[in-house]
């Protein structure tokens, strides 16, 4: 059976310490700490004091000065690595915590699913092909030497790396090295640590490098274990369950996060909120439960994106600079219908295709796959048909030579519609208003990542009003937004009242458009 040697490097708070290295180690796990040196000797000692009297405790024998970015954090792991090999030899993995970490499964679980199959995990992806790195610099991490902490002394980390570009002084990476990049909350078998320890005793190299590398703890271990172990036995993931926000702060959870936290498929979860009592004291009671089963449902970060991303979507009215000047041409028209149900506003552009004629186009501006004709490579991406958009318009125009073209546009995206409207050419819209059931809400959330079917029923709840109310909101917004020739054909309406508004919006005689209407299977899911 799994037995984990806890890696835990952490400053602060040392009765949380103490709590989390008597909670960890009481399922029969290891605990090796490493306070750094630049927090208070007197907490360092009161933590010591503490848990003397547990045998499956140890400390790093050396305390370091512990700096972002820094070696010194690479430095002070090795130690606490190096101390755990030597007090807990029947420890067969081990795990990198910080004091922000909490477990979000029990030690059963966390066990059985560290015996299920014999890998390491750890993120570990390519460098330079990945797009890890969202800013600052990249390739400079590595081929300049870093003596300065750029937070601490930004003058001088700057102006060091700018005189070795002025003096031709880039460095290679060793050349039997593939550098990689990814978190650094990994978690590694008994085997791979004696191997990478080994390998770090032997290619004094390849330390020196790292050692003036830019933050390295996101490439020492990285790089290394891919190194040493077989591609096969390396799961490219993090066990620890984190999100970020849009700025590249981390997500702080809270006493209501606990069944959220839970349903992740993880054993641990940072950052938890120092406030978060309540969330800290049911999560310290987990870990020594048995018995217990977890529904993983895995829809965290794609739940906390989109809550966290309403009241952004289509707030952009005016467009960018780069958006206008392309005009889709005088004496032309272009019908856009909306549906949030999308297939049902392409089962309503095909019956139109069919029966009046028309030139028609699904959503081209939201579905990556929608048929397109070879323009040019300007319809190959989402990005570049949106960006483009009229000029992409004006080609389909062209192309199947015809003054009348219908397109979707989801309801969302009502900048588009907004954009299109600018234009000088006459712009229709026609919104088909559907019966949004519960259940076909909760279908919707699990097609788009926001739950899955072990979803707990309590999470479900609580999402449904908002997928509910994001509906309604994009709706209404169209509404009061004042689109001239605006028609609306809804589920719930009459013959009569629908075909009267198709007929408006495609200019043909309403027995025409009842005739379109008629197919029974228009509004089925």
């Amino acid at each position: 059976m799994a037995r984990i040697a806890y890696i835990l490097l952490t400053h602060k708070d040392p009765d949380g310490i103490i709590a989390q290295a008597q909670r960890l180690t009481a399922a029969g796990d290891y605990m090796a700490i490493h306070f750094d040196a630049n927090a208070r000797k007197a907490d360092y000692d009161r933590i010591r004091a503490a848990l003397a009297g547990n045998p499956s405790v140890v400390f790093a024998r050396r305390r370091i000065r512990c700096g972002w970015g820094e070696w010194s954090l690479v430095e002070a792991t090795l130690q606490a690595v190096q101390a755990a090999v030597d007090a807990f030899p029947r420890a067969t993995h081990f795990y990198m915590l910080s004091g922000d970490c909490m477990c979000i499964k029990s030690a059963e679980y966390a066990h059985d699913y560290l015996d299920r199959d014999d890998v390491d995990y750890i993120e570990s992806f390519d460098f330079h092909n990945s797009d890890w790195i969202k800013t600052g610099i990249k390739e400079e991490r590595l081929i300049y030497r870093h003596w300065f902490n750029e937070r601490k002394h930004k003058w001088w980390f700057y102006t060091s790396m700018d005189w070795q570009k002025r003096l031709g002084m880039a460095r290679k990476v060793p050349d039997d090295m593939q550098i990689m990049i990814g978190s650094q909350w990994w978690c590694l078998r008994r085997r791979t640590v004696e191997w990478l320890l080994d390998f770090i005793a032997r290619r004094r190299d390849v330390m020196r490098f790292f050692r003036t590398t830019w933050i390295p703890d996101e490439t020492f271990f990285q790089t290394l274990v891919r190194h040493l172990v077989p591609e096969q036995q390396i799961r490219s993931r993090t066990l620890t369950f984190l999100m970020f926000t849009d700025y590249g702060m981390p997500v702080t959870f809270y006493n209501d996060h606990y069944d959220l936290l839970l349903a992740q498929d993880y054993l641990f979860a940072r950052k938890i909120s120092p406030e978060a009592v309540e969330l800290k004291t049911k999560l310290g009671e987990l870990y020594t439960v048995t018995g217990q089963r977890f529904a993983i449902s895995n829809e965290g970060r794609g739940l906390f994106r989109f809550l966290t991303g309403r009241g952004r979507i289509g707030r952009r009215f005016a467009p960018r600079f780069w958006e206008t000047g392309t005009s889709l041409g005088r004496g032309r028209t272009l019908l856009i219908v909306t549906c949030k149900k999308w297939h049902v506003a392409k089962r309503l552009v095909d019956r139109i295709r069919d029966q009046a004629g028309l030139a028609a186009v699904h959503y081209l501006f939201n579905e990556e796959s929608c048929a397109l004709p070879d323009l040019g490579g300007i319809q190959s991406t989402l990005e570049k048909r949106t960006r483009h958009r009229r000029a992409l318009v004006r080609m389909l125009f062209e192309i199947w030579e015809t003054d009348r073209l219908i397109i979707c546009i989801d309801p969302a995206s009502i900048d588009l519609i907004q954009d299109f409207y600018a234009d000088k050419t006459d712009v229709r819209l026609l919104e088909v208003e559907c019966v949004f059931t519960d259940d076909y809400l909760l279908g919707h959330a699990r097609r788009v990542g926001l739950a899955a079917h072990q979803t707990p029923q309590d999470v479900l709840e609580r999402l449904l009003p908002t997928i509910r109310y994001d509906v309604r909101f994009e709706s209404d917004r169209l509404g009061e937004a004042g689109f001239e020739r605006f028609d609306r054909v809804r589920q719930t309406g009459g013959p009569d009242e629908n075909s009267l508004s198709l007929a408006r919006f495609l200019g043909i005689a309403p027995d025409k458009a009842r005739e379109i209407l008629a197919a029974d299977y228009l509004f089925l899911d």
